[in-house]
C-alpha cells in the first residue's frame, strides 16, 4: 500500500469536530461558534474605528482588513507577528493584499480580542 505524503500531512478534521461535540455538547459547540463570530465582529468594529478598512462583510469568524498599499499591509502583518500578542496571517482577497484574522478557539476572551485591537492598530500606527 503507498501512502501519499499528502496524505500524511493532513489529520482528519472529523475528529476535532467529534472531540469538541464530546466535550462541550452540541449548546456548547454552539455558544463557542456564536462567541467567536461575535469577536470577530468585534474586531471589524473596533478596526475599522480606528482606520482599517474591512474588507469582506464579517459573517461568520473571518475578518479581512486593509491597511493601505499592499506594502502596507504586508508591514502591519509582520509588526503584528512580531509583536506576538496574536498572530494574523496574510492573504489576498479579491486581489487585494489583506491581513486575515480568524477567530476560532475556545481559549478566546473578549479580553484577548481587546488587546489584539490594540497591538494591530499600534503596528498600524493608529491611536
Amino acid at each position: 500500500m503507498r501512502i501519499h505524503a499528502r496524505a500524511l500531512a493532513t489529520r482528519p478534521r472529523g475528529v476535532e469536530i467529534w472531540a469538541a461535540l464530546r466535550s462541550l455538547g452540541r449548546q456548547g459547540l454552539a455558544e463557542l461558534l456564536e462567541r467567536n463570530c461575535r469577536q470577530a465582529r468585534r474586531f471589524a468594529e473596533r478596526l475599522a474605528a480606528g482606520g482599517c478598512e474591512i474588507l469582506n462583510e464579517v459573517v461568520l469568524n473571518q475578518v479581512l482588513v486593509s491597511f493601505g498599499t499592499p506594502e502596507e499591509t504586508q508591514r502591519v502583518i509582520a509588526a503584528v507577528q512580531a509583536d506576538g500578542t496574536c498572530w494574523c496571517g496574510g492573504t489576498m482577497w479579491q486581489g487585494r493584499t489583506a491581513m486575515r484574522i480568524s477567530v476560532c478557539s475556545w481559549a478566546t476572551t473578549d479580553q484577548d480580542v481587546e488587546l489584539s485591537v490594540a497591538a494591530i492598530l499600534r503596528a498600524a500606527g493608529s491611536p
